[in-house]
């Protein structure tokens, strides 16, 4: 039973997240604590085994979905890696902050986060893009399928700064960071939203591998448990993949913003009051 619940699990987190961008984590990680700690379906399971297993799925889902993107060329790889080098330290911070976390702990600092991430994607839409970053500092240019030129661009000391914070948040919460990311790099930097997502998973899949590391040394990864999760999010990410050449993800991501308010309250219940 365990392994079809997380086999389920992770085919919709690879869908979502990279569907969207979000890297799929903001999917397992309150799925796992709802089956596997609250109902007990899933047994042996801890916050910290919980984001471990979250961070390896989240390498798989960030491979799938880069592959993909990059066969519609929609992956900025220089992005990327500056964003991915500003990660790194504030990932492993995060794993290590991680290890000291209880279980009401958790709960209540990751129901805020999910909050955060709900009411960012329900404002991002009626936010008016900010041009300052891009007329301080280094600009790019993209042209889009039907011909279009594309100019977006941010300094890289912002950008270093901002990708620590959302480093921090990957390594504490098991979570991919696209949810923070992909609005980010829309409003502030400009980036065309295809561009956003594909570069986003990019930088997702390199983070996984450095929280995974930091994770994996701390002994947080249920192994056995990869099993069902690893192939079912490889290819739900393909799905979403595919489906972002074809869909309009509005519908998705209200559906998805309302799960994650939802699933915040409830976490901040159970960590104040559980």
């Amino acid at each position: 039973m365990e392994f079809v619940i997380l086999a389920v699990t992770g085919l919709f987190a690879g869908i979502i997240g990279a569907l969207v961008g979000l890297g799929g984590g903001v999917i397992l990680v309150p799925a796992a604590l709802y089956f596997g700690i609250t109902l007990g379906w899933v047994p042996g399971l801890t916050p910290q085994k919980i984001v471990g297993l979250s961070v390896i799925m989240m390498i798989f889902i960030g491979l799938s979905s880069t592959l993909s993107y990059m066969k519609t060329r929609t992956v900025d790889y220089r992005s990327g890696l500056i964003f991915f080098a500003g990660s790194i330290p504030g990932t492993i911070l995060g794993a290590y902050v991680n290890k000291g976390l209880d279980l009401p702990s958790f709960n209540l600092y990751f129901g805020l986060l999910l909050i955060f991430l709900s009411v960012l994607l329900l404002v991002r839409k009626y936010l008016k893009p900010v041009r300052w970053f891009v007329e301080h500092g280094r600009t790019r240019t993209f042209k889009d399928q039907e011909g279009a030129v594309h100019e977006y661009g941010y300094p890289i000391w912002f950008a270093v700064m901002l990708t620590f914070g959302i480093g921090f948040a990957s390594g504490l919460f098991g979570i991919g960071g696209g949810s923070i990311n992909v609005p980010a790099m829309i409003l502030l930097f400009l980036f065309p939203p295809h561009v956003a997502v594909g570069t986003s998973m990019f930088m997702v899949f390199l983070s996984a591998i450095v929280n995974a590391a930091s994770h994996i040394t701390l002994g947080n990864v249920p192994w056995l448990y990869t099993l069902p999760v690893v192939p079912a999010a490889y290819a739900g990410a393909k799905i979403g993949a595919a489906l972002n050449k074809r869909l309009n993800s509005e519908t998705l991501v209200t559906a998805l913003r309302i799960i994650l308010l939802i699933t915040g309250i409830r976490s901040i219940y159970e960590g104040i009051w559980g």
